[in-house]
């Protein structure tokens, strides 16, 4: 008779361990949809940054100095070369 016992309690066990499992990922997955939905959202209103056009000439001349610089192209000391060069209007 206690051996009976003893498998009915460790079936209930098991059924209680197995719903409860089952219960908290459909928590988890629920949080983690949630959490995808509040994401997207703010993904998707963040719009591009919209290019600035330049004034004029001498800011054209500074934003591709800029751009060859950023590039690796020209070394910082060259780049101050240049854009010293170009804010004298020469």
């Amino acid at each position: 008779m206690s051996l009976l016992r003893t498998a009915a309690r460790a079936h209930v066990a098991t059924r209680v361990i197995g719903s409860t499992h089952r219960r908290q990922q459909q928590r988890w997955a629920a949080q983690d949809a949630a959490m995808a939905g509040v994401n997207q959202p703010v993904q998707a209103q963040s719009a591009p940054p919209v290019p600035v056009a330049p004034a004029s000439p001498m800011l054209d001349q500074l934003a591709q100095l800029g751009a060859l610089r950023d590039a690796g192209v020209l070394t910082p000391a060259e780049f101050e070369m240049q854009k010293q060069r170009i804010l004298a209007g020469g």
